[in-house]
């Protein structure tokens, strides 16, 4: 090595150069350079240490250059510092090339000293044919070298130029200031591989040509046989793609048209050029294993056998592999035959059934080989590592890759560019994505570097983990590298499973064919057929969501095919595009949402059911469209805590100027929970308890807050009076359900009559039925059941409800009383109401004259109440065995026996009934009957309103109406006459336990004047 006039570096510090070099023996390092810098008659040892410092492990390359100085002392003193520097790169980074360097020696000036640019396909295939050949003609037979020595002068060519592929890759990845990352040059490197793959299997034809040639094979292949061979050579895998690893299989197959025996023992003599022992070592393992029928199919096939197989027996995985599939050497147009030929078959593939699993389930059975102890360190096949990026990008690749002719691409980066320019994937997990590839595969390059072989398994110990450190320029230590192989492999596996399980992948797949490639006419019937009622609507609809360049357009044109075939499975999919046309319009903005459609787990499949399953749900949701993402997971879609939502409503308040702005916020936020309750009920995640309590605790919360927000901005001087209101019906139950009313009772403090604070508490009462009106959303406060009903005043104080029930209230106000219950506002004043009210409804004493008023009032409001012309049976409230039925029996229980057993003091109607039951009040099984009726007249009222946004108490007659509420209810909507079936036959059961335990007899019977 030429000294460039640099001193030999003195004593002192000097081993602390060493350590910064990355010598771990620094006495033998020290004495080896010294060594090594007399042999070849340098004078600057501090070069010679610069140059073994590129080195990822400077000991080893520095003991290679030391073999080879033995006899090669004169190469190494004609470097100079650039060459030398790339030659200690490469020894110490590759002791295997060490080792053929050493046996080659006139190869490193040229290789040390190259300008750095990586061959070209072409001009690697030329070096090797020249190489193989002895004239410049190799397509002569009799001028190529056959047998051993074409195989060695293959080999000795193709390492020749690995080296300086690996060289162009080392020098990327120096880790010097400025340089420049090393998985950027990651796709240029894995090109040249497979440049070189393509190479060397175009050389080894020439060879194996020139060995079938000679005629010494049994039995012997005629002249004119093997020239008249057409013989193709189909790259697949990493080769195909051209992504190939620095050692790897190449997986191939053999096509040929011509002599069979000729064919296949010319593949045969490839495979050996490449893989059989020689004097040079083998370079890869040729793999012919993917073709049809695997190891016991023959090697060779004509192109229509191999047309024929794969139209009629191929496997979902074999289609997978096609993907890749290249022409790379000898015949290439036979070559791009095939390769054309099987592109319909590939792209179609997704249709198979259950494709989408299955090749899940290949990705899983993957690791089942693996030994548990590997399966952490494994870079190619464990979870996180590079088969999980590879089948997540095949998978969207296959199935969306029919329609879409830009995912129709080999390599693993390329493809994935596409999905992500396309929508398929989302922008930064698609960068994550490639940017985690590319580091696994520079990791896994230099690893296969060091000592030429396969391998894809992470060191286990420290020294490997340093060395792997500074080959790839990752990272400046073991621990650095393990921390980063930790955060990739989780990442990759997060984002694989994310990827690779998304629902949507299955529903596109199912999808028929046709699907995507309708022209107008076509689509218009299509969708007609699948159950839009109007088609030129919904195509203007889809016209608007999809049109343009857009990105937001082009993943709603994935998505729409997909959300179209899931709309027409709901009630009124018509009306469920237009809302979903109104929901992404309001979400243009929200980069969340269409990231939340194509990648959530459940939201797009719940969106559309909701959409064209609940109307009501809709409305509510196109006023506050933010929430579609809580389809994501089902506790977003749970009830808040009911004193987390009052703290919230009550912060709200004292964070605005007035009583107006405040309940704007607040029925804002009312509606929110609403809107969440109806959600949760349409796509199952809650029942009707569940809505119930969600529903009390947010129209309580709504109460108290607009309450405390009057108090709140009153006038100075004039503080609003304490009221109290009290629950009363449904609401005072907390039985509510979405058609059910605001039943109340207002409470203020002052004397019996309406002089006084009433008044004022009667403005407050009107102020907070005012406030309380939403135009978006109405809530209606129905305070008819106070004393005097309509007539009454509006508001009272203690005295005067304790005077009016002292003197003047009927049975059935008493019997009101048993569902009353603290809803907003001043508790001690509701806790002074009950006080006085328990003992009106849970009388000591219950009078045969009030049980026969209350059996009388029954009557009555079955005769009066009923709406004209209306069937009763079909009155899922006031008809025979509905709601009514068993909340006014229960109540008379209530009324009767509620002084004797505490447990029967409640307000709601299904625990006084089984209470009732548990004290012998009435029967087990006719509880459970009761019970039955209630709850399913209570389902169908709320499903009801959820689907048409009207109330109603009649279980509705119309088909479309029924299958509406079977659609809210999750059951089949073509089955509705069994959902009234059902009904009436729980509700005859029901009237019938009605009429013997609440008259005794049947009513005709007792009052035959009300049946008249």
């Amino acid at each position: 090595m030429s000294d460039g006039g640099r001193a030999r570096p003195g004593r002192r510090g000097e081993l602390g150069a060493y350590v910064r070099a990355g010598f771990q023996s620094l006495t033998e390092a020290r004495a080896g350079i010294a060594e090594l810098s007399e042999r070849i008659g340098s004078t600057d040892e501090a070069a010679v240490l610069d140059g073994l410092s590129a080195a990822a492990d400077p000991d080893a390359a520095l003991a290679a250059l030391l073999r080879l100085a033995e006899s090669e002392a004169g190469t190494l003193a004609g470097l100079d510092a650039f060459a030398w520097r790339r030659l200690c790169l490469v020894m110490g980074a590759s002791p295997a090339i060490g080792v053929f360097l050493t046996r080659h020696p006139d190869l490193i000036a040229g290789l040390v000293s190259r300008d750095g640019r990586l061959p070209s396909g072409e001009e690697a295939k030329r070096e090797l044919l020249e190489a193989v050949g002895k004239a410049s003609d190799v397509a002569e037979q009799g001028t190529v070298l056959a047998g051993e020595p074409g195989w060695n002068a293959l080999r000795v060519k193709y390492r020749e130029l690995l080296t300086g592929v690996a060289l162009y890759d080392l020098v990327s990845a120096e880790s010097h200031d400025g340089a420049p990352d090393p998985r950027s040059a990651f796709e240029a490197v894995a090109a040249a591989l497979s440049g070189l793959a393509d190479a060397a299997l175009e050389a080894a034809i020439a060879v194996g040509r020139a060995t079938v040639g000679r005629g010494d094979q049994f039995p012997r292949i005629a002249p004119e046989a093997l020239s008249d061979l057409r013989f193709s050579v189909i790259a697949m895998g990493k080769c195909g793609a051209e992504e190939l690893n620095v050692v790897s299989d190449v997986d191939v197959m053999f096509i040929a048209e011509g002599d069979e025996r000729a064919a296949t023992a010319l593949a045969r003599e490839v495979m050996r050029a490449i893989q059989d022992f020689s004097l040079e070592l083998p370079l890869w393992q040729v793999d012919p294993n993917l073709r049809p029928e695997g190891r016991q199919g023959p090697l060779v096939r004509t192109l229509g056998s191999m047309l024929s197989y794969y139209d009629r027996w191929a496997k979902t995985w074999e289609f997978q592999a096609l993907i890749k599939a290249r022409a790379c050497a000898g015949d290439l147009e036979l070559g791009e035959e095939f390769v054309a030929g099987t592109r319909p078959l590939v792209w179609g593939s997704s249709n198979r059934d259950d494709f989408v699993g299955s090749v899940q389930r290949m990705r899983e059975r993957v690791t089942e080989h693996i030994s548990p102890d590997e399966l952490p360190l494994q870079i190619k096949l464990g979870p996180g590592g590079l088969r999980d990026i590879e089948f997540s990008v095949q998978l969207l690749q296959l199935v969306h890759g029919q329609h879409d002719e830009h995912l129709q691409l080999r390599g693993t980066l390329p493809a994935l560019r596409a999905l992500v320019e396309d929508g398929y994937v989302a922008r930064r997990d698609g960068e994550r994505l490639s940017e985690h590839y590319r580091t696994l595969r520079v990791l896994e390059h230099r690893l296969q570097l060091r000592e030429l072989r396969r391998t894809a398994l992470m060191p286990r110990d420290e020294e490997g983990l340093r060395v792997l450190a500074r080959a790839s320029g990752l990272a400046r230590n073991a621990s650095e590298l393990t921390a980063l192989w930790e955060s990739v492999r989780r990442e990759v596996r997060e984002l694989h499973l994310k990827i690779f399980y998304a629902p949507l992948l299955s529903a596109v797949a199912a999808l028929p064919g046709e699907e995507f490639v309708l022209g107008s006419a076509e689509a218009k019937a299509r969708l007609s057929s699948i159950g839009f009622l109007d088609p030129d609507g919904a195509s203007r609809h889809l016209a608007a969501l999809t049109s343009g360049p857009s990105r937001s357009a082009k993943i709603l044109r994935n998505l729409t095919p997909v959300l179209l075939q899931w709309l027409a499975e709901g009630t009124d999919p018509d009306f469920g595009l237009l809302a979903f046309r109104k929901i992404c319009e309001a979400n243009r903005d929200a980069s969340w949402y269409l990231r939340l459609l194509r990648d959530g787990s459940l939201a797009a499949e719940r969106l559309t059911l909701l959409l064209a399953n609940s109307k009501y749900a809709a409305g509510l949701l196109e006023g506050y469209p933010e929430g579609v993402a809580w389809l994501e997971r089902d506790a977003l879609l749970a009830p808040p805590d009911p004193a987390s939502l009052l703290g919230e409503m009550r912060s709200l308040v004292s964070r605005r100027p007035s009583t107006e702005a405040a309940a704007e916020r607040l029925r804002r936020v009312h509606r929110r929970e609403i809107l969440r309750l109806a959600m949760g009920r349409v796509v199952g995640v809650l029942d009707e308890g569940e809505v119930a309590r969600g529903l009390d605790g947010a129209h309580t919360a709504l109460l108290d807050a607009l309450l405390h927000a009057i108090r709140a901005h009153s006038a100075e001087g004039a503080p609003a009076p304490d009221i109290s209101l009290i629950g009363m019906g449904r609401f005072g139950g907390g039985e509510l359900g979405f058609a059910s009313d605001i039943d109340l009772m207002a409470v203020t403090r002052g004397g019996t009559t309406g002089s006084g604070p009433v008044s004022p508490a009667a403005r407050v009462v009107a102020e907070l039925r005012s406030l309380v009106s939403d135009p978006r959303f109405p809530v209606d406060l129905d305070f008819d059941l106070r004393p005097e009903g309509k007539n009454g005043p509006l508001v009272r104080s203690i005295d005067s409800y304790r005077s009016y029930y002292e003197r003047w209230s009927a049975t059935w106000e008493a019997q009101a009383l048993l569902r009353a219950r603290h809803a907003a506002g001043d508790s001690e004043l509701s806790a002074e109401f009950f006080e006085m009210a328990d003992p009106i409804r849970y009388p000591a004493e219950f009078r045969e004259e009030q049980r026969r008023d209350v059996r009388r009032m029954k009557a009555r409001v079955e005769g009066e109440r009923l709406p004209q012309g209306q069937d009763p049976a079909m009155h899922l409230k006031l008809g025979p065995g509905g709601i009514s039925d068993v909340e006014w029996l229960v109540q008379l229980l209530q009324l009767e026996h509620g002084a004797t057993y505490p447990d029967l003091r409640t307000v709601s109607t299904l625990d006084a009934l089984e209470a009732a039951a548990r004290h012998g009040l009435i029967g087990r099984d006719d509880a459970e009957t009761l019970e039955e009726s209630w709850r399913l007249a209570s389902t169908l009222r709320s499903a009801m309103r959820l689907w048409n946004g009207r109330s109603s108490d009649a279980l509705p007659r119309d088909w479309r109406d029924l299958a509406g509420i079977a659609g809210v209810l999750g059951l089949p909507r073509d089955r509705t006459g069994e959902l009234v079936e059902g009904w009436l036959a729980a509700s005859r059961r029901s009237r019938q336990v009605f009429e013997r335990e609440f008259f005794g007899y049947r009513e005709d019977e007792l009052f035959p004047e009300v049946q008249a």
